[in-house]
């Protein structure tokens, strides 16, 4: 019995490591464009991802099946505590590690990664062919899909505004929250509408870009602000939609444990939560400040592009990284824009490149540590 208990309490440490990672990611666009503060940002992400992890009772059980280990190693191995603790450890310590240092990295290479570890360990061997049709080719393929949907659809949507008439307006936020107009002079100075004072380059940091204009009678910005909210919403969503079964799917396939599938994804759900509200803010800044500046209908864009393809992925049983292509929207918007920071971008895709070996390493040390279906590494 000990060592479906230890499963269980990796399986919530995973979920707690992959609510801090990820949950902010759906709405980094919110706290970003400054639509809204961190604590209302988080709140929103919190709330609509355990909306997403209930409703995966019902919608995702390609992905419980696939992240249980079935088909990549033999069937006696995966019902095993022992291969799903290795699994489940593997992952979480990887996944804790990009936190603490505020990269956003993919909960869902982190468990393919130690999947591939643990197998090779306690089975001997992994169905490669298997694992790049079904696990890398989704992984690989999602973020470049994001950064051209992104990078081709917000030209697009720039076009309509202008169409309609909608301008784009820098405002300067006062004390108290209000906003005020700034106007832009030809010659890059910056000077507040109402007063004609001259702004500095340190309070031009402070700025915000607003729309200026009506659609059917309706404020553009008022109409952007609470679609944003929504799209930001659907991401989270579909997050929660996609990764509680991989996570769940560790716990459903032990034997011992007796756990039903809607008590296994509201207990994921809640760790999930958790861990994003307590340890979110170092990869909050991150997807949000660091990648590339955005204003409300860029932030809008790259939601929609994200949470349309993780929530198809979902329903299709394939396992995209919600990282990868929020990520890669994020990375589209700032090579249309020319404001990506490239630097950044490149420290971003290489922990990507490491988080499977790291996690499979990892997997494969407390496979081999712990023991179980074989004394030795490979028969």
């Amino acid at each position: 019995m000990l060592l479906p208990l230890a499963l269980l309490a990796a399986v919530l440490f995973l979920a707690y490591t992959n609510g801090a990672n990820d949950n902010f990611k759906g709405v980094a666009t919110l706290f970003g464009s400054r639509t809204t503060g961190y604590g209302r940002a988080i709140t929103w992400a919190t709330v609509t991802t355990f909306a997403g992890s209930l409703t995966a009772v019902w919608l995702s059980q390609g992905l419980i099946h696939a992240f249980s280990g079935n088909g990549l190693v033999p069937t006696a191995v995966t019902a095993q505590p022992a291969f799903l603790l290795a699994v489940g450890l593997g992952a979480a310590f990887t996944v804790f590690l990009a936190t603490i240092t505020g990269l956003p990295i993919s909960t869902t290479h982190a468990l393919t990664g130690a999947l591939v570890g643990a197998g090779l360990v306690q089975a001997g061997s992994v169905d490669f062919a298997r694992l790049g049709q079904s696990f890398f080719l989704p992984l690989a393929v999602s973020p470049v899909l994001s950064f051209a949907l992104t990078g081709g659809l917000y030209p697009i949507f720039r076009l309509v505004r202008a169409r309609l008439g909608i301008e784009r307006q820098m405002c300067l936020c006062i004390g108290g929250g209000r906003l005020q107009p700034v106007q832009i002079r030809p010659d890059g100075a910056a000077v507040l509408q109402a007063t004609g004072m001259k702004l500095s380059v340190g309070q031009l940091q402070e700025c915000v870009q607003r729309y200026e204009g009506r659609v059917i009678g309706i404020d553009a910005q008022w109409i952007l602000d609470r679609l944003h909210y929504l799209s930001a919403g659907a991401v989270s969503f579909a997050r929660g939609l996609n990764d509680t079964p991989k996570i769940v799917a560790l716990l459903l396939a032990a034997r011992g444990l007796g756990l039903s599938p809607s008590t296994g994804i509201v207990a994921v759900g809640i760790a999930m939560a958790v861990g994003g509200l307590l340890n979110a803010r170092k990869v909050a800044v991150t997807v949000s400040q660091r990648i590339t500046p955005m204003n409300h209908g860029q932030g809008f864009t790259a939601n929609l592009v994200t949470s349309g393809l993780v929530t198809m992925a979902s329903l299709f049983g394939l396992p995209v990284s919600t990282t990868h292509v929020s990520c890669g929207s994020l990375f589209g918007l700032g090579a249309v824009n020319r404001t990506a920071q490239w630097k950044v971008i490149q420290s971003i895709v290489l922990s990507w490149v490491a988080t499977l070996p790291l996690a499979a390493g990892v997997g494969a040390v407390i496979a081999w540590g712990i023991g179980g279906v074989s004394p030795w590494p490979f028969p």
